[in-house]
């Protein structure tokens, strides 16, 4: 056996050193690592030798590339090319949109851990109409209300917790802690930076998808990804244009939505953070028949019979030998991915925005709706802050309305992260492990924590053999040590820094 590196990500200051150094651009492409290995099938030279031939013949190697992905088909070579950008002064609004294409990695400025300084958009869609100072004035109004709620909740954090004010290391514990409710204040065109890191074959799915967004913020930003990433491999981006099939399916189905509903009917009350719409029936069956027809030669119909055979003991071992061994850094076994369930949920943006990182489940997400309501934290309510909190949103909630006027796809931009969206997702239960494991964590923010243990509960309704050890990261020695009368090898409080 030879592994070899052939290449990893460097920064870019480092290629521009190497250009000074006399490096040709040509030769820092990762259009090479492309070429190369897209000709591993057809060409029986050693793969260092394609990589060499690729790098003394860029261009050779790109018309190689073109032809492979245009008249072949085979996209997957562009997978082996990887960029990374900082992507810096976006809208909150922008951010949702960039973050919702699945494999890539984002790492983000966090609301929760920095004061923000209130930086903003105008959106051009807004710019020169009278929506424009309404939103300059909203954005000057959230500062004032961002800065007061911070104070008053690190005051009373302060209170609840004399002992944390004496460090500075625990005094940046609860100012971190103010500032996660005090950014409900925040308005979604407040700007933020990440970090993405997408292989080529994404990243054109991006920017055609980014070409075709109602928003001109999200259509630039698809440009500038293009144009940066195309400056360096641009055999590997070929289909960015816009598609009809993006940019007008969903209104196309808008407008066959509105007769099909009719008048909807009103709704009493706040609306359920969490409804299941369908699960799948005799899962745990399902989970413990596809693990039988792992271990075995048997279809899976005789192992489904088999376990269907069993006693509830019986059927109760299956389960707890799968999982007897498993520390809480483990998944589940992939046979748990074989039943799902689809949940509606009413989150806040702030919610979203951790929702959203679950990129493995599926999820489909409606417009801001200022109709439901929206969320105050808690400690906002107790120290007697929560009107002002509803104040502000009322007052967005006027400029959303005029703003859908003028661009309806926009309007969001005008509300805060406390404002609420219905989402639909669908999960298979070892996701399910993977999203209450982190999100019911003490360290978890207590807005998603709650729409984690309504997601727990309902999935521990629906599977209760599969969700024997579906808890956060927290609970998991207690949880195992009840299910299996020991404590697991590893307890993740002792890795706590």
């Amino acid at each position: 056996m030879r592994v070899v590196l052939a290449g990893y990500n460097v920064d870019s200051t480092v290629l521009g050193e190497a250009r000074e150094a006399g490096v040709p651009l040509e030769r820092m492409t990762p259009e090479v690592l492309s070429a190369a290995y897209a000709r591993i099938s057809r060409d029986p030279r050693p793969v260092g030798e394609l990589r060499r031939a690729a790098l003394d013949e860029v261009e050779k190697a790109r018309s190689s590339n073109r032809k492979i992905i245009f008249e072949m088909g085979h996209h997957s070579v562009a997978e082996h090319a990887v960029f990374n950008f900082d992507v810096v002064g976006i809208s909150r609004l922008a951010i949702e949109a960039l973050e919702g294409f699945r494999l890539c990695s984002f790492t983000e400025k966090s609301q929760r851990y920095i004061t923000l300084d209130h930086d903003f958009v105008i959106p051009a869609e807004f710019r020169g109409t009278p929506i424009e100072p309404d939103l300059v004035g909203l954005t000057a109004r959230q500062a004032e209300v961002y800065s007061r709620f911070k104070d008053a909740l690190y005051e009373r954090l302060a209170g609840l917790y004399p002992e944390r004010t004496k460090k500075r290391r625990d005094r940046r514990l609860l100012d971190g802690w103010a500032k996660e409710d005090a950014r409900y204040a925040t308005l979604l065109v407040t700007t933020g930076q990440l970090g993405l890191t997408a292989n080529a074959r994404n990243l054109e799915h991006i920017v055609r998808r980014l070409a075709a967004s109602p928003l001109e913020e999200c259509r630039s930003l698809g440009r500038s990804l293009h144009d940066t990433a195309g400056e360096v491999a641009p055999s590997l981006l070929l289909f960015t244009e816009p598609s009809r099939f993006d940019a007008e399916t969903c209104d196309d189905l808008a407008q066959l939505a509105g007769p099909a509903l009719g008048e909807s009917p009103a709704r009493s009350g706040e609306a359920p953070a969490l409804r299941v719409v369908k699960r799948d029936g005799d899962a745990d069956l399902v989970v413990a028949g596809s693990m039988l027809h792992r271990v075995s030669s048997a279809a899976y119909d005789d192992c489904r019979a088999a376990v269907e055979r069993m006693s509830p003991e019986q059927l109760a071992t299956v389960f707890e030998t799968a999982m007897r061994r498993m520390e809480f850094y483990d998944s589940t076994l992939r046979e748990f991915e074989h039943v799902s369930m689809t949940l509606e949920v009413v989150v806040s943006a702030s919610n979203y925005a951790q929702l959203k990182r679950h990129r493995m489940t599926s999820q489909t997400v409606q417009a801001y709706d200022p109709s439901l309501g929206i969320t105050v934290p808690p400690a906002l309510a107790e120290v007697g802050l929560g009107d002002e909190l509803l104040e502000l949103a009322s007052r967005c909630d006027e400029v959303h309305a005029r703003a859908r006027e003028i661009a309806p796809a926009a309007a969001p931009y005008v509300l805060t992260n406390a404002h609420r969206r219905r989402v639909l997702v669908t999960a298979n239960l070892r996701e399910l492990y993977h999203l209450i494991r982190l999100r019911e964590d003490h360290h978890a923010q207590w807005d998603i924590r709650a729409l984690a243990g309504e997601i727990r509960r309902a999935a521990e309704q629906a599977m209760p053999l599969g969700s024997l050890l579906l808890c956060g990261k927290d609970s998991y020695v207690e949880r195992f040590e009840k299910v299996f009368g020991r404590k697991p090898a590893v307890d993740p409080a002792a890795l706590d820094p």
